[in-house]
């Protein structure tokens, strides 16, 4: 089965469809990207050039088994496997997600957006005896990651809420 993202001339994934490998294949029955443009735009009244084709099994320039563990990394294919929303760049022959913040720039090897400033290391808060792994937040305005904090809630056997609620540190 192969993938396909409809994109458009803006370059921005619109839809992926899935296509049998039959349907792409050349006159010597290998298959072929073209094959399937091609057939892409017969059946869906779309560009064949608008149409490109996509890997279920790379992301964050990586290619990843069924079973998720790491593959063959020579099949590593345009970097991301196509979402929604995403954009084409031929220029580097991979699709980008959309960047997150102004500040963080795309890794030209994992094809991801990074922030400027390393994500910090795992910490642990412990409040009544149990440890709670802490979260971090990027924090835009000053560029920085922004620690969790966590409290107890109180609660009755009305309330539907989570005892426990994260409070962003002022």
């Amino acid at each position: 089965m192969a993938h396909f993202a409809k994109i458009s001339e803006e370059n921005i994934v619109l839809t992926v469809l899935t296509l049998n490998n039959s349907d792409m294949l050349n006159s010597e029955g290998n298959p072929e990207e073209s094959e399937g443009q091609s057939y892409l735009q017969q059946h869906n009244n779309w560009p064949g050039t608008l149409w490109i084709q996509t890997s279920y099994n790379t992301r964050g320039g990586k290619y990843y088994n069924d079973d998720n563990s790491l593959g063959d990394q020579s099949k590593v294919f345009r970097g991301n496997y196509a979402v929604v929303g995403m954009t084409w760049d031929a220029d580097k022959n991979a699709f980008i997600p959309e960047k997150p913040y102004n500040s963080w720039v795309l890794s030209e090897t994992t094809f991801t957006w990074e922030p400027p400033v390393s994500k910090p290391e795992q910490t642990y808060t412990t409040i009544d005896g149990t440890e709670y792994p802490d979260t971090f937040t990027w924090n835009e305005s000053t560029t920085s990651w922004d620690k969790t904090e966590f409290s107890i809630k109180n609660i009755s056997a009305e309330d539907d809420d989570l005892s426990l609620v994260n409070h962003l540190r002022v």
